[in-house]
C-alpha cells in the first residue's frame, strides 16, 4: 500500500504590531523593520476630556474623565482588531510628553499592561536609529505622562472656569488660558507703551574723509576728549562753527585689533521659529509643518523614504557624538582642516530646559541640501538648508576679523571711524548670519592728514519700542521660562483666531476686543497674568516629569486659589456690551441702516434690523483695479478664517476671481494674463500669474 504524502500546512507567522501618530512615519518606519512587522497610525491622540463638560472631577483628586475622540472610532476598532492579531505591540509615539501620554492611552484602549516593555522611543527616523530602539524598548514612564496630565489638567480648569465668565460678560466664542493670556498681555504691555511714547530729538553728523584717493565713512564723536551729544540744530551749529573748510584733519588715534565672530549654536524649537520667521518670512505654524514633514521622512529617490532632521521639538543644544564625528570629517574634507573646530562651542542649557532630545540637526550632515533638491518642495529645501547650514557652521571655527578705529581731529572736533576687514572666514564660508557689509577703512597712521569731503547733518527723533513679531514674541516668551517648544505655534494660532490680536506688516497689533479681555483678566485673575508665577509652574511640570513632585499636588496647589478668584470674579466682572458702529451705507436687501459688528473672524457689515433681516456683508477695500476675469466688478480686498489678506472680485458669487497676490492691472506682454505684485526683501516686483514675466523690483 502506497504511503499518503501528506503536505504541512505552513503556519502563518504573527506580525508584530507597530502604532506611530501620523500616516507618514507608519510609512518610513515599515520600510525600515520590513515584512514581520506591520506599522499603523493613531492620526494624533485618540483619547482626550469631553468638549462639552470640564471633564475633571475636582472633588476626587481632580480625575480626568477621557473618552475617545469623535471620529476616532474607526481607527480605534481597527487598531484593537491589529492588536488581537499581533504577537507583540509596540508604541512608538513621538519622544516628548505628549507622546509619552499618546502611548498611554493607547495602552489602556487596547488592553496592554504599562509595565510591560512595548514602548519605542528615537530621536531620528533613520534605519540604525529606529532598528536600534528596537532593540531596546523600555515599559511606558509614568512621570511623563502625569507631567503632561498635569499641564491638560491645568489648562482645563484655567480655560473652562474663565471662558464662560468672559462669554457672559463680553460675547460667546470667547477663551483664556494661561500661556495665550501672557503672550496676549505683553503684546498689549507693548502697545500701551508705543502709545506713551514721547519721541525725543536728537542729531547726528555723517561724514565722508578722503586719505588719498581712497574715501571712507565717519561721523561725529564729541570735542575736547569727551563724547558730546547732539540734542538739537544749536548743538550742531556750535560745532560746525568750531571747524575750518580750509585746513586738514588728523589722524590722532589708530587701533588695530584682531575679533573673533563666534557660529551660532544649533537651532533648538523657539530659535529655529525665530530665525525661520525673520529670515524666511514663515509663519511659526509653517515652521513646524514643514519641519515635522523633513522628520517624518521624504523619499529621495534611491535612498527610499528617510527622515532628515532628528526630532523638532527640543529646547537642547546637546548634540550626539556621532553626529559630531560624521560632520568634523565632513568638514575637514569639504573645507579644509583650519575649519574644523577642535572644540565646537558648547551652550549654556537655559533655566528649565528639559534637555531631552538634541538640537534640531539634520540626521546625516552628508545629505547636503544641493544633493535633495530634486525631492524637495521649495519650503521644505529651505527649512532644510537653514537647518543644515546652522548645525554645520556650529560645528566650524570662527570667523576672524582685523578691526581697526581711527580718531579723525581738528580744532578739538572729533569725528571717529570704524572699519572691519575679513581676515579668516571661518564659519561664514557657510552661515552667514548677516549680510552686513563690513566697512573697510585704508590704511591709517597717526599723524597722517586726510580730508574731509562730506559733512551732512542728519535730524532724528528717538523711535518707540517696535511691536511684537512672531519672532520676538517667541524669544520673549522663552526667557521668561513662559511655555514650552510643543506650546508656541497653537499659542499664537490660538490669539489670532480668537481675534484678540492681528498682525500688520507681520507685527501683533491688539484689537479692541483683545483689550477688553486682557482687562478683565488683569482684573480679576492676576496670577495668571503674572510671568513669574507662570513660569515657576512651568519648573513644577518639570519636576512632575524627573519624579520629584506628585501632580495632583502641583494641580491643587494652583487650583485652590485659583478657585476662590473665579468665585468672586462673576461679581467684579463687567458687563460690556461692544457698541455696533454705523457703516454710512444701507442695506442692499431691506434699506435699513448696516452697521458694523464684531464677529468670531473679525469686523463684517450687518443689517441693524437683525434678526428681522439677516443680510450680511464682508467688510472690503477697494485697490482701483478692475476685475481681470469678468472686467465688471472691482478687485476688493478681503480677509480669510484665518485673517490672511487675499483678493477677489465685488461681483462673488457671480465672478469666482481670487488671488492670493495683489493685482497690478495691467495685462502681461507676453501671455496677456494679468500681473500680479509681489513683495521681497529687496522691495516690490511686479510678475505674471501665468508666465515667466518680471519687471525690476521697485525698492
Amino acid at each position: 500500500m502506497p504511503k499518503v504524502q501528506r503536505k504541512k500546512a505552513k503556519r502563518k507567522t504573527k506580525k508584530k504590531l507597530v502604532i506611530v501618530e501620523s500616516p507618514s512615519k507608519a510609512k518610513t518606519i515599515e520600510k525600515y523593520l520590513g515584512s514581520r512587522y506591520k506599522v499603523m497610525a493613531s492620526l494624533g491622540h485618540i483619547r482626550d476630556l469631553p468638549k462639552s463638560t470640564m471633564g475633571v472631577d475636582v472633588e476626587e483628586n481632580y480625575a480626568p474623565h477621557y473618552i475617545s475622540i469623535r471620529g476616532k472610532g474607526d481607527v480605534i476598532k481597527e487598531l484593537r482588531k491589529e492588536a488581537k492579531k499581533a504577537d507583540s505591540v509596540y508604541l512608538a509615539a513621538d519622544p516628548d510628553r505628549e507622546g509619552e501620554a499618546i502611548a498611554w492611552h493607547l495602552s489602556y484602549l487596547l488592553g496592554l499592561d504599562t509595565s510591560d516593555k512595548n514602548r519605542v522611543v528615537f530621536n531620528e527616523i533613520t534605519k540604525d536609529a529606529v532598528k536600534n530602539a528596537f532593540k531596546t524598548p523600555r515599559s511606558i514612564d509614568m512621570n511623563l505622562v502625569d507631567a503632561q496630565q498635569a499641564r491638560r489638567i491645568l489648562d482645563r480648569l484655567v480655560g473652562y472656569s474663565i471662558s464662560p465668565l468672559l462669554w457672559s460678560k463680553i460675547k460667546k466664542g470667547l477663551s483664556a488660558g494661561r500661556v495665550q493670556s501672557i503672550a496676549l498681555n505683553l503684546i498689549i504691555k507693548r502697545e500701551k507703551e508705543i502709545r506713551e511714547f514721547k519721541p525725543e530729538e536728537y542729531w547726528t553728523i555723517d561724514s565722508q574723509f578722503k586719505a588719498g584717493r581712497t574715501k571712507f565713512d565717519a561721523s561725529f564723536y564729541g570735542y575736547k576728549g569727551k563724547k558730546v551729544a547732539l540734542h538739537n540744530n544749536d548743538d550742531v551749529v556750535n560745532i560746525m562753527q568750531k571747524l575750518d573748510q580750509k585746513k586738514p584733519f588728523k589722524i590722532t588715534r589708530v587701533e588695530r585689533k584682531e575679533r573673533k565672530r563666534f557660529p551660532a549654536l544649533p537651532f533648538t524649537t523657539s530659535t529655529m521659529q525665530q530665525v525661520a520667521n525673520n529670515s524666511l518670512r514663515f509663519r511659526t505654524q509653517k515652521t513646524m509643518m514643514v519641519a515635522q514633514q523633513l522628520y517624518e521622512g521624504i523619499n529621495i529617490g534611491k535612498g527610499g523614504v528617510v527622515g532628515l532632521i532628528t526630532y523638532m521639538r527640543t529646547d537642547s543644544t546637546r548634540i550626539s557624538s556621532l553626529a559630531k564625528h560624521e560632520t568634523a570629517t565632513f568638514i575637514h574634507e569639504k573645507y579644509g582642516d583650519e575649519y574644523a573646530a577642535v572644540k565646537p562651542r558648547k551652550g549654556k542649557l537655559p533655566e528649565g530646559a528639559q534637555d531631552a532630545h538634541e538640537a534640531i540637526r539634520p540626521s546625516s550632515v552628508l545629505r547636503t541640501p544641493d544633493s535633495l533638491k530634486d525631492y524637495l518642495n521649495k519650503d521644505q529645501l529651505k527649512l532644510y538648508s537653514l537647518i543644515w547650514s546652522r548645525f554645520v557652521a556650529s560645528q566650524m571655527t570662527p570667523a576672524v576679523l582685523d578691526t581697526m578705529g581711527v580718531d579723525i581731529v581738528q580744532n578739538e572736533v572729533i569725528y571717529r571711524a570704524k572699519g572691519s576687514k575679513m581676515k579668516f572666514p571661518g564659519f561664514t564660508k557657510v552661515y552667514a548670519e548677516s549680510k552686513r557689509k563690513d566697512n573697510e577703512l585704508p590704511d591709517l597712521n597717526e599723524n597722517d592728514e586726510v580730508t574731509m569731503v562730506k559733512n551732512q547733518p542728519n535730524q532724528h527723533f528717538t523711535l518707540p519700542p517696535a511691536r511684537y513679531s512672531e519672532a520676538s514674541l517667541i524669544k520673549t516668551l522663552e526667557e521668561n521660562g513662559v511655555g514650552r517648544p510643543s506650546t508656541y505655534a497653537p499659542t499664537l494660532a490660538t490669539i489670532q483666531k480668537r481675534y484678540y490680536v492681528k498682525l500688520v506688516s507681520r507685527k501683533f497689533e491688539p484689537t479692541e476686543l483683545g483689550e477688553i479681555v486682557n482687562e478683565m483678566i488683569e482684573k480679576c485673575f492676576p496670577d495668571i497674568l503674572n510671568v513669574d508665577f507662570t513660569a515657576q509652574l512651568e519648573d513644577h511640570l518639570d519636576e512632575i516629569e524627573e519624579g520629584k513632585q506628585k501632580w495632583v499636588k502641583v494641580v491643587d496647589s494652583f487650583y485652590q486659589p485659583f478657585s476662590k478668584e473665579v468665585a468672586a470674579a462673576d461679581d467684579k466682572m463687567a458687563k460690556v456690551r461692544i457698541k455696533d458702529e454705523p457703516a454710512g451705507i444701507n442695506c442692499d436687501i431691506c434699506g435699513a441702516p448696516l452697521v458694523i459688528k464684531l464677529g468670531r473672524y473679525g469686523k463684517f457689515y450687518a443689517c441693524s434690523r437683525f434678526p428681522d433681516c439677516r443680510n450680511t456683508k464682508p467688510i472690503t477695500k477697494e485697490i482701483g483695479v478692475t476685475c481681470p476675469i469678468c472686467g465688471q466688478g472691482e478687485v476688493v480686498e478681503r480677509k480669510s478664517k484665518k485673517n490672511r489678506i487675499f483678493y477677489g472680485c465685488s461681483r462673488y458669487p457671480e465672478c469666482d476671481f481670487v488671488s492670493w497676490d495683489k493685482p497690478v492691472g495691467r495685462a502681461c506682454p507676453k501671455c496677456n494674463h494679468f500681473l500680479i505684485e509681489k513683495k521681497t526683501k529687496k522691495g516690490k516686483q511686479v510678475k505674471c500669474s501665468n508666465c515667466d514675466y518680471e519687471e525690476e523690483i521697485q525698492k
